[in-house]
């Protein structure tokens, strides 16, 4: 600190020090950085957040498209698939044109990162996804590991 003081005094002329100007230099010089970080990091957990909430649309939008699905009979044969599921989930569409882009950056298009278990006795069945979140290099300074996002839904079998 006394380095820098004689610099700032080399460079300013004697009566700034005598002035408030140079505790409000000072004071800023020293907050900036920790307000800085702190900011970063408000954003960074808010893109967290924005990711968790993007997925868990996603796996209620195919749940909901899953619960809907008529069953094969003598009569009728189903056009519904996990694949379409698993493309709305991770598209917002069935059919997502060449070159769409992904609700979440990172989940998808591997159709293998969402797991749909088989319907229960209850006539519920359950969506799960894990998805490593890609975080900035302001986690790894803060010496906090690699976050991964784990979410399911649970949506009830209706059929038509």
């Amino acid at each position: 600190m006394n380095a820098f003081r004689r610099f700032l005094r080399r460079r300013l002329p004697f009566h700034f020090w005598l002035s408030e100007e140079a505790a409000v230099l000072t004071e800023t010089i020293i907050v900036v950085p920790f307000v800085t970080v702190f900011a970063a990091g408000i954003l960074e957990f808010g893109n967290l957040f924005w990711e968790r909430m993007q997925i868990d649309a996603g796996l209620r939008d195919a749940g909901r498209y899953l619960a809907r699905c008529r069953p094969t009979s003598p009569t009728y044969a189903s056009t519904c698939s996990q694949t379409t599921a698993k493309l709305i989930a991770f598209y917002g569409t069935q059919s997502p044109a060449e070159g769409a882009v992904l609700r979440v950056p990172g989940w998808g298009p591997n159709l293998t990162d969402i797991t749909v278990n088989a319907v229960g006795g209850d006539g519920t069945f359950t969506i799960e996804t894990a998805h490593l979140y890609q975080a900035s290099p302001l986690f790894g300074w803060l010496g906090i590991g690699a976050i991964t996002i784990s979410a399911s839904h649970e949506e009830r079998y209706m059929g038509w």
